[in-house]
């Protein structure tokens, strides 16, 4: 996990690891949110489930100006959690 990612999920209190594979980029590339043209992924999230399944995703396509707010996540994480 990245510093930045480590800084994030403890803000959030995220009893989870988050993905990253830099340098590699073999998932974001899997994922679809590789830039080509930057060989960076767009600022996305992705709510898994134990059994493999991508429940949600989040793509944010001005990654650089677009504020992303923990809480919109959060509730949208609580819902679909709270469905199974």
């Amino acid at each position: 996990m990245t510093f930045s990612q480590q800084t994030f999920a403890e803000s959030l209190k995220l009893p989870y690891p988050l993905l990253s594979d830099f340098p590699g980029r073999q998932t974001i590339r899997s994922y679809g949110v590789l830039s080509e043209k930057s060989m960076n992924a767009r600022r996305s999230f992705f709510l898994i489930d134990p059994q493999g399944v991508v429940r949600k995703k989040w793509i944010i396509e001005n990654g650089g100006t677009t504020v992303v707010y923990s809480d919109t996540l959060l509730r949208d994480i609580q819902e679909i959690v709270g469905k199974r």
